[in-house]
């Protein structure tokens, strides 16, 4: 790996989570990638270099052994390149088409946003990522999974779990050593995966749901109980997380732009253009990373084998080249859909269209059922956070009488 330039060697970890969007446009004009000590990685913000890192998963794998989800779940599609991670995604490729994700889940997400928007509707404020863009997502992915019985607390501590322990074996992993107190953050994961999986394997018994179709006879390549198991885990990770912040975000977006909201209300035919310009702008999964299988160069950097690139799908998604005045909000974008936001070739989201359509529905529910729905300014709403990104709480005020 080469030096740092001076500016990447003064990056700092604050200044990824709190407000990245001038430091990565001033990493960007220095070169579109540069190796960042902070992250130990090199640090890809130019939108062309992002979408080749993408595309090539030979060169730029995710089988590395510090990629973190693998350690805590198993090996899955999120894991593996090539024909193994064919062979995983293959059996769910079908029910996460458009048309499926439609038949099978338009009229739930609906039911599930109006019900509740109903719990929030008399009261005239809420936090908005716990009163409806969390509980949303955890319910959807409970319909998915076959868990729609089970309780949704208990399906967030479950999830909560899996992530602290991706996290801590994460941190580990990029310092060489074991973080404080990771011994026992792993050791919840792995209680929390064991119930997960448990709940899992009752529901591939009983038949008639998504994970006994790709475990049955009749899928083209069934996959193993176990791995079944371990994509349901990545898929339910992603479906909470991303979607949450897609919904919290979108929602602060236009609330934080008075004309932007003004084109949306008036025509409401806007909500999926202003969801896919709210995820060009934030997206909610901030960064991805890849590991090097060879030398290679990406711009001016040369790339050493096993050197870890990460993309900043932030970065890339703000790039001037691609996006004329990249840091605006604006609704009738033209190019908005050639964000990055679900990243791009062979891991690009199996969830997109699952997690646009309650998107969709959420704010555009919101929207319509809360009259002059409003930020409250008495709290903070930006958005934070290295890898995910989202407002840490979105308190709004609407009119009920």
């Amino acid at each position: 790996m080469s030096e740092s330039s001076a500016p990447a060697g003064r990056v700092t970890l604050a200044d990824l989570e709190g407000d990245p969007h001038p430091v990565l446009s001033g990493l960007r004009a220095a070169a579109p990638a540069v190796w960042v000590p902070v992250l130990g990685a090199w640090l890809v913000t130019g939108y062309d270099q992002a979408v080749a890192v993408l595309r090539d998963a030979r060169t730029f794998t995710v089988d590395d052994p510090r990629f973190s989800t693998a350690q805590v779940v198993g090996p899955s599609m999120l894991s593996l390149d090539g024909a193994p991670h064919a062979r995983h995604r293959g059996p769910f490729n079908r029910p996460f088409r458009h048309d499926e994700v439609q038949a099978r889940l338009a009229a739930f997400t609906r039911a599930e946003t109006g019900r509740l928007v109903s719990a929030i509707e008399p009261h005239g404020a809420a936090e908005l990522r716990r009163a409806v863009a969390g509980p949303l997502a955890v319910a959807v992915m409970a319909e998915v999974l076959g868990l729609g019985q089970a309780d949704p607390g208990t399906i967030l501590t479950w999830y909560d779990g899996i992530v602290a322990a991706v996290q801590a074996e994460g941190a580990a992993a990029g310092r060489g050593r074991a973080a404080d107190g990771a011994t026992s953050v792993a050791a919840g994961g792995t209680a929390a995966f064991g119930e997960l999986a448990a709940s899992l394997r009752e529901v591939i018994a009983r038949g008639g749901s998504l994970l006994a179709e790709v475990t049955g006879p009749l899928a083209e390549a069934p996959l193993a109980e176990a791995e079944a198991i371990s994509n349901a885990a990545v898929l339910m990770f992603g479906g909470i997380e991303t979607t949450e912040g897609m919904i919290a975000n979108a929602l602060l977006h236009l609330l934080s732009s008075p004309a932007q909201l003004a084109l949306v209300l008036a025509n409401p035919g806007l909500v999926p253009a202003a969801v896919e310009e709210s995820l060009r702008l934030e997206p909610a999964a901030a960064v991805v990373d890849r590991y090097a299988t060879a030398g290679t160069r990406l711009g001016s950097a040369e790339i050493r084998a096993g050197d870890q690139v990460t993309v900043s799908i932030t970065g890339a998604n703000r790039d001037p080249a691609v996006f004329a005045d990249p840091d605006a909000f604006d609704v009738r974008r033209s190019n908005a859909g050639r964000h990055l936001a679900f990243a791009h070739g062979p891991h690009f989201c199996l969830g997109a269209h699952l997690a646009r359509l309650e998107a969709q529905v959420a704010v555009g529910t919101l929207l319509a059922r809360l009259p002059r729905l409003r930020l409250d300014p008495g709290y903070p709403s930006a958005p934070r956070g290295l890898v995910f990104r989202k407002p840490p709480a979105l308190r709004v005020r609407w009119d009920t009488g």
